[in-house]
């Protein structure tokens, strides 16, 4: 069914730093041809346009004035944009990080998509096992979301880690008064929080191709321990790829981010739901000619 309204057309974007290899031109291309909708999704990478943060001001207003429905925020501006925001939705003011604007009758309204897709992600290949203790490493934009929905998933204990301790310090103090029941803390120790902990989170940038390498010594994942990836550009990071060999069970990144991409795309469209099963499979094709491409090439 499609909302009253008709959504013939659809201008999106994606303002981020090394956005380069984003699926998300063609995984929000390719449902909304699914559902007789043009959409034209534009790449707005502030390293190519030797931009930063501090431009988002003009970089809204331009797209306002081109006519864009909407905008997908990646790092670095998942919490600098939202002074330059006229509404939060009651999920975005409470995770307090934005990862999808609604341009529509003159107001910028804010959304957070991350924690639902994660959400849904680790739901899907966890299954039946519990979080448990979870070390987290990265308190950022992205971080503050998965932050909020390891602990609805019922974690018991949630261990912080961040580049910037205070900000680790922040969120956990945050958190720990939303989530009684739970204990949060930022860490100080990270192989000793590792011997303690159930399962593992990246949620920095480390591991994207722009920042290469793992987020951790390798050495302190074991087989035990589970291990859940945001990143999915590339689908397999380092720390993932050794997680597997080691034998953890991994979660990979494609999940989270066509859960999230399905529910941005029902609020761009004012309502038309999304067939994330079938983002899925076309971006998992998309994946395999890239893969393809790269052996070949």
């Amino acid at each position: 069914m499609r909302p009253d309204h008709e959504t013939p057309a659809l201008l999106l974007g994606l303002i981020g730093e090394g956005i380069g290899e984003s699926l998300s031109p063609t995984l929000y291309e390719s449902e909304a041809a699914q559902r007789g909708i043009l959409c034209i999704y534009q790449r707005i990478d502030l390293d190519e346009l030797k931009l930063g943060p501090e431009h988002l001001p003009e970089l809204l207003t331009a797209a306002e004035r081109l006519g864009f429905a909407g905008l997908n925020i990646t790092h670095p501006c998942k919490q600098a944009v939202i002074p330059y925001l006229h509404e939060l939705s009651d999920e975005a003011r409470a995770i307090g990080a934005v990862n999808t604007v609604v341009l529509r009758n003159g107001r910028r309204i804010g959304h957070n998509t991350d924690h639902y897709g994660f959400s849904q992600n680790m739901r899907e290949h966890l299954g039946a096992r519990e979080p448990g203790r979870v070390v987290q490493l990265g308190a950022g934009g992205a971080g503050v979301a998965v932050a909020d929905a390891l602990l609805r998933l019922g974690a018991r204990s949630l261990t912080l880690f961040d580049q910037a301790p205070e900000r680790a310090q922040a969120l956990a103090h945050t958190l720990q008064t939303r989530f009684p029941q739970a204990q949060v803390a930022a860490g100080r120790n990270l192989a000793d929080a590792m011997r303690e902990a159930d399962g593992l989170v990246n949620a920095t940038p480390v591991g994207m191709r722009k920042h290469p390498g793992t987020p951790l010594p390798p050495e302190l994942l074991e087989p035990r321990h589970w291990f859940s990836e945001i990143i999915y550009f590339p689908l397999e990071t380092e720390l993932l790829r050794i997680a597997r060999q080691k034998g953890c069970h991994t979660v990979n990144g494609l999940g989270m981010v066509v859960h999230q991409a399905a529910r941005a795309f029902e609020l761009y469209t004012g309502g038309l739901p999304a067939d994330a099963r079938r983002m899925a499979a076309h971006v998992t094709e998309v994946l395999s000619r890239r893969a393809e491409a790269a052996h070949a090439g």
